[in-house]
C-alpha cells in the first residue's frame, strides 16, 4: 500500500470536490435530454463492470510454432545417475 503525506490527500479531496463541481456546472449548461440520455448511458456502462480481457486463443486453436531460431531448448538429461553412499 502507498503512503501519501496529508497534503497529498488533502490536495487530492480539493481536486476531487473541483471536478464534481465542473462536472454538475457541465451538466447544467447541456439541455435536459442530452443529460438524461449521458445519465443512462453512464449508468448502462457501470453496470457493465470492467472490461474482460478476451482469452489470448480460441479453444481448440494449436498454439503458434515458434521463429526459426528461437526454439525452446532440449530439457537436459543426467548422462550418469547420482549414486548414494
Amino acid at each position: 500500500m502507498t503512503k501519501h503525506s496529508k497534503f497529498e490527500r488533502e490536495q487530492r479531496a480539493v481536486e476531487t470536490q473541483r471536478v464534481a463541481e465542473i462536472e454538475r456546472a457541465w451538466l447544467d449548461a447541456i439541455p435536459a435530454p442530452v443529460a438524461a440520455a449521458y445519465a443512462r448511458s453512464v449508468q448502462a456502462a457501470r453496470e457493465r463492470g470492467p472490461w474482460v480481457r478476451p482469452p489470448d486463443m480460441a479453444p481448440g486453436t494449436p498454439p503458434r510454432p515458434p521463429r526459426p531460431g528461437r526454439e525452446p531448448k532440449a530439457k537436459k538429461e543426467d548422462a550418469q545417475p547420482r549414486r548414494r553412499y
